[in-house]
C-alpha cells in the first residue's frame, strides 16, 4: 500500500502486481487470440450462444483467502469501457470456473460465489458484442488473488463498484487478452 497526503486527507492506493507464477489461462480462449463466435452475446443485434468460457488458474500468491474474476473491454464505444463479467467470493480452493459458469441465477458458480451486475444489467456472463464494423475489440480476461475471504457488497452492486473493492483487497492478479470483431453490416 502507498500512502499519500492530498489536500489534508490521506489517500490510500493498492499496488496491484501481476504475482510471479500466477497465471490464468483458457482451453476455449487463446491469449492473443480471437474469441469464437459462441461466446457472442444474444441481443442487441448479436446473435451468439451467450455461453462463458472456461477458465484456469494457478499460482496464486501467499495469503490468498479468496478469487474474484472479471472481463473487461476498453474498447467499447461508452466512454469506460464495458464489463462483460464479475464474478466475487469465489473460494481459495477454487482453480477454475467451468463453461457456462455465467449462467444467469448463479447455479453454475463454485458455492459460495455470485455474480456481480454488469453493463447489460444482468448478474451473469455478457458475451462480446462490439458494433458492426468497429475494429476488433480487446477483451481483457483477469482473476484477482484476494486477502478477504468475501466482498461484502449490496445486491445490486454494479460491475465497477466490484472492481473497486477487488483492488482495493487484491494481491495480485492474472490476465490475458483476446479479441472479437464483427465485420460490417451489409447494405
Amino acid at each position: 500500500m502507498k500512502h499519500t497526503l492530498v489536500a489534508g486527507a490521506l489517500l490510500v492506493t493498492a499496488t496491484l502486481t501481476h504475482a510471479a507464477g500466477f497465471q490464468l489461462s483458457s482451453p476455449d480462449i487463446k491469449s492473443g487470440g480471437t474469441i469464437d463466435p459462441r461466446f457472442e452475446f444474444n441481443g442487441f443485434g448479436c446473435s451468439g450462444d451467450n455461453k462463458s468460457p472456461a477458465r484456469q488458474w494457478r499460482g496464486a500468491p501467499a495469503g490468498t483467502k479468496s478469487f474474484a474474476v472479471t472481463v473487461y473491454d476498453p474498447d467499447a464505444p461508452t466512454g469506460s469501457g464495458w464489463w462483460h463479467w464479475s464474478v466475487i467470493n469465489l473460494g481459495a480452493d477454487v482453480s477454475e470456473l467451468k463453461p457456462d459458469a455465467g449462467a444467469v441465477g448463479g447455479a453454475n458458480l463454485p458455492k459460495g460465489a455470485s455474480h456481480v451486475r454488469i453493463d447489460y444489467g444482468v448478474a451473469g456472463w455478457g458475451g462480446t458484442c462490439p458494433p458492426q464494423g468497429d475494429k476488433p475489440h480487446r477483451y481483457i480476461f483477469t482473476v484477482y488473488a484476494l486477502k478477504t475471504d468475501r466482498l461484502e457488497l449490496p445486491a445490486d452492486a454494479t460491475a465497477a463498484l466490484a472492481g473497486y473493492m477487488i483492488k482495493a483487497n487484491a494481491l495480485g492478479q492474472a490476465s490475458f487478452t483476446a479479441k472479437y470483431g464483427r465485420a460490417k453490416a451489409k447494405p
